[in-house]
């Protein structure tokens, strides 16, 4: 077979999920800072004051991280801060016209504040027609190529944590309102910055295969963070102020035993319905840890090219769904029959414990997520119920059998036969390392009726979104 070419010197597939992330569309901005910043700032400053005279301290803070965009040249910034002012606008508006019908209803002179609500009204629209004009444009410029996924992004995650603050009656989910009353809007403000960051590494091939275990460890990391300090005393950091095991099985197993509980589960359905099977890629706590682990193993040979992953045996297909099968047997079993909390937990820990040493003894021998693949329960029903969603990874006609998505594929879902096939083993995640490693464009994210480089974006977008939302409220 000849040498692949060179990946500055070959073309790029028509299909390639490769993406500009340039500023050429834009060009470098020579517009003044202050041209643009200066009336956006003014209208900022008038939204986070109101807040102010209101006692929301928080929303306050949030308008200033908003506020914050407009100083850096960051097209997608750009795009954030607009919706923002127009928001801000028509805050404006209602909040005009509920003063003057109140100053109208006791017969109260209204004339003056309508012209006073008229001309902040017309402040912050200036403002928004500056930024969305040609010096906009020019002043953010950076980036121009992700600005609408990563804006999108932003605004997803912001509005997903506003409405699960909004709604939650139970449980303060945000960390800052727990332990700062009123900080909640900060944080979610926060959470957006994140999320389009996030978006930004996932968005582009080049990065995305480091980024994705990197920030998929730095939740996990989080994750049992918070739990190692809520085991410590500091309760306010569970977020039903008492202890589960942090068993992934315990997701669904939990709820069958006890017969309630089913936050946990609710988070991992909504994950599955977005993102079919990738929870196990990108969310799961623990299988950050099983990830690491095969990353320890030696690379194994393959047909005379290096090759770090070894498949699994065929038994062990057979081994996951049985297994999977006599775990929650158990726990619904254990329920009716009223075995002891303590027995059943212990049980839970037990099995856990073998979850671990199933990542030290094989994972990191085999360069394959032996716990993922063949004994984790939940990443069998992930990979089942990750059928009903659209979301499907093929490989296109292009394929030269260069083995490289081989040598990256860890969940044990590729081998000569799927390729043959066109698509991988029901174990496959969509962790898409596969798709950033073929030189050829054959690897393709599908999704029904829309482009593979538009399904590449959507994915990652909604992967970066339930990373940020899961990173600011799933916790133990």
């Amino acid at each position: 077979m000849p040498p692949l070419p060179h990946a500055a010197s070959r073309p790029v597939p028509p299909f390639s999920p490769a993406i500009s992330d340039g500023g050429a569309d834009g060009g470098p901005g020579r517009v003044a800072f202050w041209s643009v910043a200066a009336p956006c700032l003014s209208a900022f400053a008038l939204l986070a004051a109101h807040a102010v005279r209101a006692g929301d301290w928080g929303v306050a803070a949030a308008w200033g991280v908003l506020a914050g965009l407009v100083c850096i040249r960051l097209a997608w910034a750009r795009l954030v801060a607009l919706a923002a002012l127009f928001a801000g606008g028509l805050f404006w508006v209602s909040a005009g016209v509920d003063l003057v019908r109140f100053r109208m209803a006791f017969g109260m002179d209204w004339l003056r504040l309508a012209a006073i609500m008229a001309a902040i009204t017309g402040l912050t629209m200036a403002a928004w027609w500056r930024l969305a004009g040609e010096a906009g444009r020019l002043r953010h410029h950076r980036g121009a190529g992700t600005a609408w996924p990563r804006a999108v992004a932003f605004l997803l995650t912001v509005g997903l944590l506003w409405l699960a603050r909004w709604r939650a009656s139970s449980i303060v989910l945000l960390l800052s309102d727990r332990f700062l009353p009123g900080s909640g809007p900060l944080q979610i403000a926060l959470a957006g910055v994140y999320a389009a960051w996030a978006a930004g590494l996932l968005l582009d091939p080049a990065s995305a295969r480091k980024a994705r275990p990197r920030l998929w460890a730095l939740f996990s990391a989080v994750f049992f963070g918070q739990l190692a300090l809520g085991l410590l005393g500091a309760h306010r950091l569970l977020m039903t102020g008492a202890l589960h095991l942090p068993v992934p099985a315990l997701i669904l197993a939990g709820p069958l035993f006890r017969g309630e509980g089913v936050f946990m589960l609710v988070l991992f359905g909504v994950s599955v319905l977005l993102l079919g099977p990738a929870w196990c890629s990108h969310l799961c706590y623990i299988g950050a840890w099983d990830d690491a682990c095969s990353r320890l193993a030696k690379p194994a040979a393959h047909k005379g090219r290096g090759r770090r992953t070894a498949p699994l045996p065929p038994w062990a297909v057979v081994f996951r769904w049985c297994l999977a099968a006599a775990v929650f047997a158990a726990a619904w079993t254990m329920g009716r029959a009223g075995v002891p909390l303590g027995v059943a937990a212990t049980a839970a820990g037990l099995f856990g414990l073998a979850g671990v040493a199933v990542m030290a003894g094989v994972s990191s021998r085999r360069g394959m997520m032996a716990h993922c693949t063949a004994f984790c329960p939940m990443g069998a029903v992930g990979n089942l119920l990750g059928r009903i969603s659209p979301w499907r990874l093929r490989v296109g006609p292009g394929c030269t059998r260069c083995w490289a998505c081989l040598a990256v594929c860890r969940y044990n879902a590729l081998d000569e036969q799927r390729l043959e096939e066109g698509r991988p083993a029901l174990s496959c995640t969509l962790c898409r390392d596969c798709v950033t490693v073929c030189r050829h464009g054959a690897m393709r994210l599908t999704l029904p009726g829309v482009a593979p480089r538009t399904a590449w974006r959507i994915f990652a977008v909604l992967a970066a979104v339930l990373h940020a939302v899961f990173l600011n409220v799933a916790r133990m």
